[in-house]
């Protein structure tokens, strides 16, 4: 049975070493706790990662919280899971404690416009992408139209227009693009 702090090792190192969130950390877990430590199998894996995609949260923290629960129980999701989460936890309040020391600076305050800017531009990315594998029909048009209208005009929740844009999808399509 493997012990409580190893799991934390474990888990700490895969943390550190898995940039780009949980994706990134799946070939890792699969040499570390597939073939390495044999911890589960291969379709296990594969059924924490199906199953840490469909549930609130981080992928990478979910597959961990699974995988410390198989191999120790409740203490073992504890262990697994700060294990998995204390790198970035650690890289964050570094990362803020500098960045106080120096937010008045010319140089930084620039470099966070540069920063916006550029997130603005993989936003609206994000969004073309989504926008052509999305909308393709007359009913996603008008969705789409009356969502940007209720939270620009009426400034309702986003939790509300979501759900009414889910009922959306019920209504029948009028004339598709790709008939």
């Amino acid at each position: 049975m493997v012990r409580l702090w190893d799991l934390y090792a474990i888990f700490f190192k895969m943390g550190i070493f898995t940039f780009g969130g949980g994706y990134a950390m799946l070939p890792i877990l699969k040499s570390e706790a597939v073939e390495k430590r044999k911890f589960l199998t291969e379709e296990e894996l594969l059924n924490y990662y199906s199953i840490g995609q469909c549930t609130p949260g981080i992928i990478a923290v979910n597959a961990a919280s699974f995988i410390g629960y198989k191999q120790r129980g409740f203490w073992g999701i504890i262990f697994a899971t700060l294990g998995v989460i204390s790198p970035s936890v650690i890289i964050i309040l570094l990362m803020a404690a500098l960045l106080r020391q120096y937010m008045d600076n010319l140089y930084v305050q620039w470099a966070f416009d540069g920063i916006r800017v550029s997130v603005i531009a993989l936003i609206i990315d994000t969004v073309w992408g989504m926008w052509k594998k999305g909308v393709s029909q007359v009913r996603d048009y008008i969705v789409f139209g009356l969502a940007a209208a209720l939270l620009l005009c009426f400034n309702l929740s986003a939790v509300v227009v979501v759900v009414l844009a889910a009922a959306g999808a019920f209504i029948p399509d009028i004339k598709s693009k790709k008939q």
